[in-house]
């Protein structure tokens, strides 16, 4: 969203091309890598998700929503920003259908309706009381300030480069250059997701970078320029990412291991997705 803002993107034609490059991009990051993490990383799945009786026969936690509840929950900011994109393509203008949606597909709100759904769905369902549901909701909001302080402070780096007139330079010499832009936004969002570690630092800060470059770009180039640095700025989790090391603890791994595993399973998504960016950008 922070891209899709500063680069003045189009959110409906950035989600559904998103969709449409995500799905062979989860497939090959998926379940083909992970035929080849399986034999470089040999361990077995935590206690944490088996739940198994004395037959070995796995069921539903009580207490715990169902996977087709949760998946609901998840994807339904996402149904209902593309729902305004389609209401804006196909539905006439001051038609009650798109009033509807639009005000339904609004980031803020669509997120606002989202967290609302999980309290009851992910809370209420599960078998919590109020007292337990407001302790999960207020034990949420401490991680929250650490992603605003990331957020912030991607902003204020962008805003440096933007003021000393690095960005400038650098976006007019991405613009002249022989180069594909959507290749160099994906290398400048790499360069500086290895040096924070951060995926959001790299997405605000290449963002900043390449806005001049946007605006000269047509609509569904510029949603490809915000999905390329979406790319770049998930490549190669190491050490300074926090992504990093939630993977270590909760599959109770090395090190070692977890750079064999998620940091190259996260390498293959970001060049597998470069890939059908460029792509998709030939076609369109």
């Amino acid at each position: 969203m922070a891209a899709i803002g500063l680069l003045k993107a189009d959110l409906g034609i950035t989600l559904g091309l998103g969709v449409l490059i995500a799905i062979p991009t989860v497939v090959v990051a998926g379940p083909l890598f992970s035929r080849l993490a399986a034999r470089w990383v040999p361990v077995d799945a935590p206690d944490l998700f088996l739940n198994s009786d004395e037959n070995g026969r796995c069921g539903i936690v009580p207490g715990r929503p169902r996977f087709s509840v949760t998946l609901m929950t998840v994807l339904l900011p996402v149904v209902l920003m593309m729902g305004k994109a389609l209401a804006d393509i196909f539905a006439l203008k001051g038609t009650a259908v798109r009033s509807i949606l639009d005000f339904l597909g609004e980031p803020m709100f669509a997120l606002l309706l989202t967290t609302l759904l999980a309290i009851f769905t992910l809370g209420k369902v599960s078998g919590m009381n109020r007292d337990a549901m407001s302790d999960s909701v207020g034990a949420a909001l401490p991680p929250i300030a650490g992603i605003l302080l990331t957020v912030a402070a991607g902003g204020g780096f962008k805003q440096i480069l933007v003021d000393t007139g690095i960005a400038k330079l650098l976006g007019n010499g991405i613009t002249q250059s022989s180069i594909s832009p959507l290749l160099m936004a994906w290398l400048v969002a790499v360069v500086i997701r290895l040096a924070t570690g951060s995926a959001t630092v790299a997405t605000v800060t290449a963002a900043g970078i390449l806005e001049p470059v946007a605006a000269s770009l047509p609509s569904a180039h510029a949603a490809l320029l915000v999905l390329a640095i979406g790319c770049g700025s998930v490549f190669f989790s190491h050490v300074n990412d926090a992504g990093f090391w939630l993977i270590k603890e909760y599959f109770g791994i090395s090190v070692g291991q977890t750079i064999k595993s998620w940091s190259l399973m996260e390498t293959a998504l970001s060049v597998c997705g470069v890939l059908l960016v460029l792509l998709v950008s030939v076609i369109v």
